[in-house]
């Protein structure tokens, strides 16, 4: 099957422009928000364990510190290029302000094949390219975090690798560590609740009833499946999953409890009992009040628009809907929680973590939950009152109140010198 390649630069650029239009900025603004602040492209050596040497290209971008620290994750793939990366950073600088954190946005990405890669080839690259962007982060400049195909053990030797040249530990130059060198409660489900609060809140501006409503999700991961779980103990009737095998649907209802123990014992949901199997593709067109896409991008494009039967969508994963399909969805009248607002959660809790770490004093997990939940159903209802003032969905909403909120910032700041 024939697939269109889109520039994501593109696409992060002409959603800016949109929005710019809309709230009528001055050309000198546009200009300075169009483009990054930084862009780092680094070539180094890393030894194989058959004591050959390859040289890996790893990227650093922020895009815009006007608001504090530059701050977005590492990711490790063969597919990473500048331009995805820039429009990363794009999209965290928005993200950020959405939910009003102290942020910037950055990103981060090393060309390469973690799978491929053994344990001890994966951390000398880790700690290499932590040495050439060290010009770049610190807690006072730039935090990343982890991504695709990164995690906690990683940062965890990227922070250590840091504290080795400042000659103390620095925590707080990455977050998403583990809890034994200053992570922090709550990160793993940080993102799953936060889809959690916004779609109880979506529901409730809906008139839909938790206990009434039937949900489908796509993607089993960390998001998909703590999102399934959460969702289900909201009341929600789980009806479809779906994991790379493929989907299982039961219209009476799934016990998320049961799907994941299922999911640990067979490495899939393939199989899972008193369910019918259903291809991804399918599962996006099922019967259903709430769809959540947790898995990846361009999953609801104009070809499957038109069959999508939920009237709520909410974007668990970064871009999961084409600009197209969102077209055909909001003449429809589906309402779609945006990704820059819907999977904050992860950002909210890793700003948790910077802040404990900075101050050596670290909270309960109660107490990140009730802050999170605070920051994203304040950030919620502020997207809905600006789409509601501006007469547009939720989407435009969320990027008229970010870009207002970055342009306020540089505004009030200047241009130096």
């Amino acid at each position: 099957m024939a697939i269109d390649i889109v520039n994501p630069y593109q696409v992060a650029v002409s959603q800016f422009d949109d929005a710019a239009e809309r709230l009528g900025l001055s050309q000198a603004m546009r200009a300075i928000l169009r483009k990054p602040k930084r862009e780092l492209i680094v070539n180094f050596p890393v030894r194989m364990d058959n004591g050959d040497v390859e040289m890996f290209t790893g990227y650093r971008v922020q895009h815009n510190i006007n608001r504090g620290p530059a701050k977005g994750g590492i990711r490790f793939s063969p597919e990473v290029s500048l331009d995805e990366v820039r429009a990363l950073a794009m999209w965290m600088t928005w993200k950020c302000a959405v939910v009003a954190i102290p942020f910037g946005g950055a990103k981060g990405g090393v060309l390469c094949d973690p799978h491929k890669l053994s344990r001890a080839e994966l951390e000398r690259l880790a700690r290499r390219y932590a040495t050439e962007i060290s010009i770049l982060i610190g807690p006072n400049s730039d935090i990343p975090a982890p991504d695709m195909n990164t995690n906690p053990q990683i940062m965890a030797w990227m922070m250590d690798t840091f504290s080795m040249h400042q000659g103390y530990s620095v925590p707080a130059v990455i977050t998403g560590k583990p809890l034994a060198i200053g992570g922090s409660e709550g990160r793993l489900e940080a993102t799953a609740r936060g889809i959690q609060f916004v779609t109880r809140e979506a529901m409730i501006d809906l008139g839909m009833d938790p206990e009434e409503s039937s949900v489908v999700i796509q993607g089993f991961g960390n998001v998909g499946g703590i999102s399934a779980r959460l969702l289900y103990e909201l009341g929600c009737r789980i009806v479809a999953l779906s994991d790379i095998s493929g989907g299982v649907y039961n219209p009476d209802g799934i016990d998320v409890h049961q799907a994941m123990h299922y999911s640990r014992e067979h490495g899939a949901l393939r199989g899972l009992p008193n369910t019918q199997a259903v291809t991804n593709a399918e599962l996006l067109t099922l019967p259903c009040d709430v769809l959540v896409p947790a898995a990846l991008e361009n999953q609801i494009t104009e070809k499957n628009a038109t069959r999508i039967k939920a009237s709520l969508i909410v974007e668990a994963a970064n871009g999961p809907t084409t600009p197209e399909a969102d077209n055909i969805l909001n003449d429809r009248g589906v309402t779609i929680v945006p990704d820059i607002l819907a999977n904050a959660g992860g950002v909210t809790v890793s700003y948790f973590e910077w802040v404990q770490d900075l101050q050596r004093f670290f909270w309960a997990e109660h107490e990140i939950n009730d802050r999170l939940e605070s920051i994203m159903t304040r950030a919620y209802r502020a997207v809905r009152n600006k789409a509601q003032q501006q007469e547009t969905n939720l989407r435009m909403g969320a990027y008229l109140l970010a870009v207002t909120r970055v342009a306020e910032a540089t505004e009030i700041r200047g241009v130096y010198p």
